[in-house]
């Protein structure tokens, strides 16, 4: 099966629980057609997780990066990291958290780190939050004796040239990583050195691993994620706690609202704390935050790449930033280039189609979510041209859109929920920003542990997000009206 053969043949239907998607050894995503798979998968039931062909890379450890970790270490518990320096902090943050022995092992140019099943599940952790990843094509090439191949650095180059065209910012400005939460977890190392000790906050309900990256690598974060509420209380908060950084979502997942970074950026501003924005959701096509943003930290992997079988990020230093030179300063003496020449060659052939792709997910995008709304069987959608809208407004492109996630909810969810999404003709699975259209009931995906939490800060565990692709709207409408109107 081609890529674009999940247009017409979406993997959706219970008997394909865990094929990949797309149809690659590199692919991102994995097949949870049913609600209860999605259960399964949460609760690690040998039944859904012997079936899984791959899995979300930081999540899911990939069979061919397993035979690294086994060559590394020998059958010992192991993950390779894509440098020694990634080794000895995964190893540092393991001992430090679960008490266990570590070893750095290393064998043809490769780092790992191996510990006991007790040290795994830290070691996992690290893995999982800051995204300091091996991919899966770097693991086929460990594997097979191969280097990288001699022209990476200029494949590197012409990545990070597609991307400043994107930010109107220079080369210089542009530091790539393996995925987008390492550009993340850079962000966050840069403004922890900046200011040493001081805790940061997260501004809107949170991305799952954003959060758990500050808690677990920062110094503490505090969530504000009333969006109505933020300037009051960051302005609160500010004059009690000096902050390291501020890091928010243009718009938020699941519940696509921005903050309004208009009313923000001047108080962060004067108290010259850095404001970290991931525009992974609404992308550079759509949004311009060089006004209010001094980091970008963006996933290369969603709609950037769109193809789901690679993995990248990237982090931005605004040029218009009052804090440009000195974070670009900071983040440049802590840079290593980890993005991996295979996956970059894939990112940058993907990049140059990226910006046409994306007027058509915003096009799909808007005519889908309208049709959700007006259905009577939707009890709500929401979508960043209705939710917070005269905060999306003012960073929004004259010629952008509004994007192609949508989250809605079914009315009487509890019953009608997993039954429509049980339905739905399309691929089914993590992960966003692929060129056939993904959905995922996020909340149980992304919060299983923590769904009250979750549902007090107005996530229902019962929200269906569907990533809309480039399928012929009509058709996809049909297949998702049909799954409604039962």
């Amino acid at each position: 099966m081609k890529f674009h053969d999940l247009f017409e043949k979406p993997v959706w239907q219970g008997e394909e629980l865990g094929r990949a998607i797309p149809p690659s050894p590199h692919a991102i995503s994995v097949a949870l057609p049913r609600w209860q798979d999605v259960v399964g998968y949460e609760e690690k039931q040998p039944a859904v997780m012997d079936r899984l062909e791959s899995g979300y890379p930081r999540f899911v450890i990939h069979r061919i990066v397993k035979e690294v970790a086994d060559a590394l270490a020998g059958g010992r518990p192991c993950l390779p990291f894509p440098s020694r320096r990634a080794a000895e902090m995964a190893a540092d943050f393991a001992r430090r958290t679960s008490g266990a022995e570590m070893e750095i092992v290393t064998r043809d140019g490769l780092c790992g780190v191996a510990t006991t099943e007790p040290g795994f599940a830290a070691l996992k952790n690290f893995w999982q939050h800051t995204g300091l990843i091996v991919s899966t094509r770097q693991a086929e090439a460990f594997l097979a004796g191969r280097a990288e191949d001699g022209d990476a650095p200029l494949v590197r180059a012409s990545l990070r040239r597609q991307l400043a065209s994107f930010y109107h910012c220079a080369e210089a400005d542009v530091f790539l990583t393996p995925t987008g939460m390492a550009a993340q977890f850079a962000a966050l190392r840069a403004v922890m050195e900046r200011r040493p000790g001081r805790p940061t906050a997260q501004l809107g309900f949170p991305y799952l691993d954003t959060l758990k990256l500050q808690e677990k690598f920062g110094v503490g974060a505090t969530l504000l994620h009333d969006l109505a509420k933020l300037p009051e209380e960051l302005r609160a908060l500010l004059k009690h706690q000096p902050l390291a950084a501020c890091f928010c979502e243009i718009p938020g997942n699941p519940l696509l609202g921005s903050a309004d970074v208009r009313r923000l950026s001047p108080l962060l501003r004067e108290h010259r704390v850095p404001l970290v924005a991931d525009d992974v959701v609404s992308t550079p096509v759509n949004v311009d935050l060089t006004r209010y943003a001094d980091l970008t930290a963006t996933s290369l992997t969603k709609f950037i790449a769109g193809s789901g079988d690679v993995m990248g990020g990237a982090l931005i230093c605004n040029p218009r930033s009052p804090h440009h030179a000195g974070l670009r300063a900071i983040v440049r003496a802590q840079h290593e280039e980890l993005l991996w020449g295979a996956d970059a060659t894939v990112l940058d052939t993907q990049a140059s189609t990226f910006p046409h792709r994306m007027r058509r997910h915003n096009a799909n995008g808007l005519f889908i979510a309208e049709r959700l709304r007006q259905h009577p069987a939707v009890e709500r959608v929401w979508y960043p041209k209705w939710e917070n809208r005269e905060a999306y407004e003012a960073v929004r492109r004259a010629t952008g859109g509004w994007g192609a996630l949508i989250t809605f909810l079914p009315k009487n969810a509890a019953t009608t929920a997993p039954l429509i999404y049980d339905r739905m003709v399309v691929c089914k699975g993590p992960s966003l920003g692929t060129t056939f259209t993904l959905a995922c009931p996020f909340t149980l995906l992304a919060h299983y542990t923590e769904l009250d939490w979750a549902e007090s800060c107005g996530v229902s565990r019962y929200l269906i997000r569907l990533s809309v692709g480039l399928e012929e709207p009509e058709e996809l409408w049909r297949r998702l009206a049909q799954a409604l109107n039962h």
